[in-house]
């Protein structure tokens, strides 16, 4: 009869914090793209080309301040669950249910690499 794993190997965590990396790096330019719109320091300096007008018939297309804002926010808020994750990978404690206390499924682990929870526990916490 086989154990239940506990943990994750070190080749298995190695496995994540790779795909957490590349995460982190996309969370990261995305999050600078956004704070450069906050800041107006993506547009309309010499280097902008594009003439005002087809800015303004676009319009539906740019973001509002305010949504520009909140998704920076939200991508913090992202990045700084990867770097959580990350921590977890060097505590070996990553991919552990912080409800169950059993391992997360790898397939879970690949879709959403920062979660503490198991859908069991997921499913449970939200009734």
């Amino acid at each position: 009869m086989s154990e239940e794993k506990t943990r994750y190997t070190d080749a298995e965590l190695e496995e994540f914090r790779q795909i957490i990396n590349e995460k982190l790096e996309k969370a990261q330019r995305d999050y600078d793209l956004l704070r450069m719109s906050l800041n107006n320091q993506d547009g309309n300096d010499v280097a902008d080309t594009s003439p005002t007008f087809k800015v303004l018939e676009e319009g539906a297309s740019t973001l509002s301040k305010e949504e520009a804002g909140r998704l920076a926010q939200r991508q913090m808020k992202f990045i700084q669950h990867l770097q959580a994750a990350l921590v977890r990978i060097e505590n070996k404690t990553y991919g552990i249910c912080r409800e169950t206390g059993k391992l997360i499924p790898k397939e879970r682990l690949r879709a959403v690499p920062h979660a503490t929870l198991s859908i069991e526990a997921k499913a449970s916490t939200r009734r």
